[in-house]
């Protein structure tokens, strides 16, 4: 495996069910990606991206095929070393950004470290700082009924920072914004790359895609092409 490939996928296929109701989600992935990359994933409903998703966070395992990451066999993993996985190494944002209605931004962002076991002035000290990372230190005392939809996907995004993951998975996060506030995530998310963080994030909006370094489309269960964003080196103003 080469250094650079932090993730590699190689013949993961995924069947639900079995006999004659059985459906083959995914039909044989090959797919590399290297670490610091940023990578959007796009493709029809039903066309194996979602799966393929959860395979890569760890919520789900292949029927077959070789998922590694750094080095690692995944798929030859149990449970609770797949979990381990996830709490050292992955962090994740959703469409829906799922925050505590009466808790502040600041604990919101500390959930992660409180089932950790951390101790609280350590929890304080890292949510504070994912705060800062995404530009919301001075909103750390409020709630998310008092933040706008893009200030409460900034609180989503450092929640998912906090625990210092090398991994950011995506699910449409920017499906639940309008224009200037997708742009003001995507803009985010592409200076958390340049920072080092590898990013997977699956979206419908090509826009929001081309600010990505690769495009990978799936089609019926399989990888159809994969390229290079648009907008990956350039910037792109509101």
């Amino acid at each position: 495996m080469s250094d650079s490939h932090l993730i590699e996928l190689e013949g993961i296929t995924k069947t639900f069910g079995q006999g004659e109701t059985a459906f083959q989600a995914l039909k044989g992935i090959d797919l590399q990606i290297d670490r610091g990359d940023f990578v959007a994933v796009m493709g029809p409903s039903g066309s194996g991206k979602s799966t393929t998703m959860n395979i890569l966070g760890c919520l789900d395992t292949p029927t077959s095929g070789i998922f590694r990451f750094r080095g690692v066999e995944v798929q030859s993993l149990n449970r609770d070393q797949r979990s381990l996985i996830r709490r050292r190494y992955l962090g994740f944002v959703f469409q829906g950004f799922n925050l505590l209605a009466r808790t502040s931004a600041l604990e919101n962002v500390e959930l992660p470290l409180l089932y950790r076991g951390e101790k609280k002035s350590a929890r304080e000290e890292a949510a504070m700082k994912a705060l800062d990372l995404v530009g919301l230190g001075p909103w750390a005392d409020h709630t998310p009924a008092e933040l706008s939809g893009g200030q409460q996907q900034r609180v989503a995004i450092a929640r998912a920072l906090v625990t210092d993951p090398d991994v950011l998975l995506a699910d449409e996060p920017t499906g639940n914004l309008d224009t200037a506030r997708s742009i003001e995530i995507m803009e985010l998310l592409r200076k958390l790359n340049q920072g080092g963080i590898t990013i997977l994030m699956v979206t419908h909006e090509s826009e929001m895609a081309e600010y990505a370094k690769t495009i990978v489309h799936f089609r019926d269960g399989l990888v159809e092409s994969v390229e290079r964003g648009a907008r990956a080196d350039h910037g792109v103003s509101a």
